[in-house]
């Protein structure tokens, strides 16, 4: 039986699986130095199934985790290593050991072992052991890496398994074809997609999940770019690669005020002081032996010299300098390119650009990027109970306020917005309006007028012009949601309660927002906290209650609610810094218990 497996990661995982003595970690330490000499960054977790140790009994670290330590973490300039005491029944959950990579430093994760996980995986098969295909049962299976004497089916990719260079190639072309799923990391149950795979049909009601996935299908990223400069790159989407001009540092620099020398075993007692290096500046010789530079922060480090001692560890008398403390080679020394080197890629393309990115793109020297355009999106508010703020207030009538908050939205994800207005009660004023939207925009969003059983006008308006489905999602605020296509344009429509589309757009239409603006590898935040109060939902619904979350005192992020939860309250929203997601699987949470949040600040 194979066990369902979502990857919490934004880089892919790829699976090694074979029967023992088949050779996966013969192959993985041919492939590993293949890989990296290729650029290639890689993370590999190994399953063994037997009792293992890293430590050596007798020193420090092996003895403190003897102690009764869980987990005891041991590092050198060179490596750290985590070695954690979990002993479990069953084997390790191979998602909360993905959960342990520093994605940020590798561009793929290789897997040896989980054989029934359903992650993608290569098959390594030899004919001559005898052992049965595990394709046969585990459709993840990528491609089959065999002898010549094997026989696989046609549709399955081939690899010859003793050439190791082209499974590097096949690895390399997996990782770049790779994308993401909307799958949300560390979410509840009921934020993940569910493992049935089936279609999903508009007359049902969905989970979160299920309608995110529905609705990025059918998100087509815009390909249109043009070179803008580096003061107004805030908010926009990267559309090439940046490439360094330059390296970073450009010279190799002290890091510290100080002395810069060579370095010898063993040290000399004083050095004669040859110069004074200030930053901009840069002393034209070569040092020898037994001379030193006063040398400034940033300064370039002379030809001759490898080590920097600091000012307050050195005393001169006269012409000469004797340092004190320990000093190890080519300390409080920055090497040229060691931050970022000459002709590799600063920023990836479709990052999208914020104060940090430009920043560094401002030190690389770069004036202006190509970024892809904004998406241009339409809103408008519909029913003749709504009113324009700024105007009289009719009677039995409210002020819009939605329109407000959706531009608002939009405009902080880099949208160019359409004010369309309100639009009165009238089929064939919302049928005119919905087209010429559609024609201006890339996504066409209302508010209002969504509910099963609405007298509104919006329903027959949207027969008319598009294909829309009426979805009941099983969250609360914001059951009713419609989404389709009016000519090229996508189409949202929101629920009318005014904290019900902020919650309905943080959910459904910045996702989408995203991707459509060429962002990729982006998944919403979710932050685990201690709650601070009873919590109550429905089982099999996902609640997003508004709340206040803040640092404790114990050094852990607490969260309680803003009170009253009314989808029309507004205040709630403006008290609050974050949903509480309350996943379909919880009908109540104590104080004390762990629950997931969504802050604001990404949106709000």
């Amino acid at each position: 039986m194979s066990t369902p497996f979502t990857n919490p990661l934004s880089i892919p995982v790829l699976g090694f699986c074979a029967y023992s003595g088949t050779g996966k970690t013969t192959l993985l330490k041919k492939l590993i130095p293949e890989l990296n000499n290729r650029g290639i960054k890689l993370a590999v977790i190994k399953h063994a199934h037997h009792n293992f140790d890293v430590d050596i009994p007798g020193k420090d670290s092996y003895e403190m985790r003897k102690a009764g330590a869980r987990q005891m973490l041991v590092a050198s300039h060179i490596r750290w290593a985590l070695m954690t005491e979990d002993e479990v029944d069953e084997a390790p959950e191979l998602p909360h050991l993905l959960q342990q990579i520093e994605q940020d430093t590798v561009d793929i994760v290789l897997v040896e072992g989980f054989k029934k996980l359903e992650l993608p995986k290569i098959e390594l098969h030899r004919a001559a052991h005898g052992k049965p295909f595990i394709h046969t049962h585990d459709s993840n299976i990528q491609a089959i890496a065999c002898c010549d004497d094997t026989h696989i089916p046609s549709e399955l990719r081939r690899l010859d398994i003793n050439d190791v260079s082209q499974i590097a190639d096949f690895v390399i072309e997996y990782t770049q074809n790779w994308q993401p799923t909307s799958k949300l990391p560390l979410a509840p149950q009921s934020l993940q997609t569910p493992e049935c795979g089936c279609e999903l049909d508009s007359s049902k009601t969905l989970s979160v999940s299920q309608g995110i996935e529905k609705i990025l299908s059918y998100v087509k990223p815009v390909t249109e770019h043009k070179l803008v400069e580096l003061d107004e790159l805030n908010g926009r989407v990267l559309a090439q690669d940046a490439i360094s001009p330059v390296d970073v540092p450009q010279q190799t620099n002290s890091a510290m005020d100080g002395y810069a020398f060579n370095y010898s075993e063993p040290m000399l007692e004083s050095y004669t002081l040859v110069a004074d290096v200030m930053a901009g500046h840069q002393y034209t010789g070569t040092l020898q032996a037994g001379e030193a530079v006063r040398i400034m922060t940033g300064a370039p480090v002379p030809a001759g010299a490898d080590t920097v001692q600091m000012k307050e560890l050195a005393t001169e008398k006269g012409n000469d300098v004797s340092f004190q403390g320990e000093i190890t080679l080519g300390q409080h020394v920055r090497l040229a390119g060691e931050d970022i080197a000459k002709g590799k890629t600063a920023l990836a393309a479709h990052k999208r650009l914020q104060a940090p990115e430009q920043g560094m793109l401002a030190s690389l020297g770069f004036g202006q990027l190509p970024v892809f355009r904004r998406p241009k999106v339409a809103v408008f508010s519909t029913g003749d109970e709504v009113c324009e703020p700024g105007e009289p207030l009719k009677a039995s009538c409210i002020y819009d306020s939605n329109r407000f908050t959706i531009k608002s939205m939009a405009r902080k994800l880099g949208c160019e917005v359409i004010d369309l207005g309100i639009i009165h009660d009238s089929e064939e004023a919302l049928a005119d309006a919905l087209s010429q939207a559609a024609v201006k925009a890339d996504v066409v969003i209302s508010s209002g007028g969504v509910s099963v059983g609405d007298a509104d006008f919006i329903k027959l308006a949207l027969e008319k012009v598009g294909q829309i489905n009426f979805w009941r999602i099983n969250m609360r605020p914001g059951r009713p949601l419609a989404f389709g296509q009016i000519g090229d344009s996508l189409f949202f429509g929101l629920p009318g309660n005014p904290v019900a589309v902020m919650v309905s757009f943080m959910q459904f239409v910045q996702p989408a927002l995203r991707k459509l603006a060429g962002e990729k590898s982006w998944s919403q935040t979710m932050v685990p906290a201690v709650a601070d109060c009873k919590m109550r939902s429905r089982l099999g619904r996902t609640e997003f209650t508004r709340g206040i979350f803040h640092l404790a005192a114990d050094g852990k992020l607490h969260v309680t609610t803003t009170g009253a939860q009314g989808s029309g309250m507004l205040s709630s929203m403006v008290k609050g810094n974050c949903f509480i997601v309350i996943g379909e699987q919880d009908e109540q949470l104590n104080p004390g218990d762990t629950v997931y949040i969504q802050p604001f600040a990404d949106l709000l």
